[in-house]
């Protein structure tokens, strides 16, 4: 194995894929600082994850946190009908986690003195001697990698792959969590340990557990989480929508709260309308839902010289396979395979380069066939194995 010690590395974004890289990298022997762009703490944004052997990799392979004390799990995968009829199931164990309870034992594992927030990348510049990220501070960071994991809304992805767009999918995932104890009887007992489906025309939710703000795993005390794919056309539609409470346009999500009461309403009428009784009664309770738009974009180039691109920032997937915090982590422990095996730090991304750009495209190319068949074909069949959860292919 190489030792990196003496090399430096910048992490840019402090989400899950760029923690996890700078994690790694550190294993290696690089000093590693991360910049994240979001000026304050990170630990109350998104919802749930579904957790795949690349996610959790980390905590079964370096840490002295275990998979089950950031985790929690279901047995069944079902699909429900208007009246709550289960209509088809499958044995499944499965396991989930909260954005946030994830990103907290990350961070603890990296620790606090490297990880900035409030720097927002704009620019890199890149020679045989190194690499110098520029930032909207002012500040500049010159090291031996640079490692952009700065999301669907990268600031770099251009400077790698100028036709890389996001390009917006015609439709919306509504999200929210709430506490299993504020359901009814009847719901808990049906949803607590599944995945579960609702479909109606068009339209389609996906619900699960995962744990509470607190950490908490215990059934009965864990988030229901859920995410509700509705289509939205493109244009005013949509970006009337996609403009929060103050009046100011959001590009990919608004953040509970954030969403206009016109459109909570909405959604909540439909909810009754549309979806089996024990979901809408998660959705009608949620009291802060929130809203983000599906997109998909691809890079085909992930490696410039000294800089990588990683997880979303190279290919965002729409999440009906739940794999995208897979893919990141995926990347990531690829490029620690190749820089543990070369001395150069470019010669090993470019190694790295070719399977990760594949990974990227097979995962959009099954992502964006489940959206059609739920959202525009209405030929989402729940015995049918592409329809599942998985990085590489349907996982179970």
């Amino acid at each position: 194995m190489h030792d990196w010690s003496g090399a430096r590395a910048v992490v840019v974004g402090g989400s899950i894929g760029g923690l996890t890289t700078a994690l790694l990298l550190r294993r290696l022997g690089f000093e590693v600082s991360v910049f994240e762009r979001t000026p304050e703490d990170l630990d109350g944004r998104g919802g749930g994850i579904v957790l795949h052997p690349e996610t959790l990799r980390w905590f079964t392979e370096c840490s002295d946190l275990h998979p089950e004390q950031v985790s929690t799990s279901t047995h069944h995968v079902q699909y429900l009908d208007g009246r709550n009829a289960v209509v088809h199931s499958e044995p499944l164990a499965w396991t989930f986690t909260s954005w946030g309870t994830f990103h907290r034992a990350l961070l603890a594992d990296f620790g606090a003195e490297h990880y900035h927030l409030g720097e927002c990348a704009t620019e890199f510049d890149e020679d045989a001697d190194g690499v110098e990220v520029r930032f909207a501070s002012g500040r500049r960071e010159r090291a031996d990698l640079a490692v952009f994991a700065d999301g669907v809304t990268s600031a770099t992805r251009r400077r790698f792959c100028p036709s890389a767009e996001l390009r917006y999918a015609g439709y919306v995932g509504w999200r929210g969590t709430l506490p299993e104890s504020r359901v009814s009887a009847e719901t808990f007992d049906l949803l607590h340990d599944a995945i579960t489906y609702s479909f109606a025309p068009h339209t389609h939710l996906v619900a699960y557990p995962i744990p509470a703000p607190d950490g908490g795993l215990a059934v009965g005390r864990r988030l229901l989480n859920f995410v509700w794919y509705r289509n939205v056309a493109p244009g005013r539609e949509l970006d009337e929508l996609m403009t929060d409470r103050r009046g100011v346009p959001a590009a990919v999500s608004l953040h509970p709260g954030a969403v206009q009461d016109r459109y909570v309403d909405e959604m909540r009428t439909a909810a009754e309308e549309l979806l089996a009784p024990a979901v809408a009664e998660v959705v009608l309770r949620t009291e802060q839902p929130f809203l983000q738009a599906v997109f998909d974009a691809g890079a085909t180039r992930m490696a410039l010289g000294r800089a990588a691109l990683l997880g979303d920032a190279a290919s965002t997937a729409r999440p009906h396979a739940a794999a995208g915090t897979a893919k990141a982590a995926a990347n990531a422990w690829a490029l620690y395979d190749a820089l543990r095996a070369g001395g150069d730090v470019a010669e090993a991304l470019g190694t790295w380069e070719p399977g990760q750009l594949e990974l990227g495209r097979r995962l959009l190319d099954r992502a964006r066939a489940m959206g059609t068949r739920s959202q525009v074909d209405g030929s989402w069949e729940p015995a049918d194995p592409e329809n599942r959860f998985g990085l590489h292919g349907p996982a179970w």
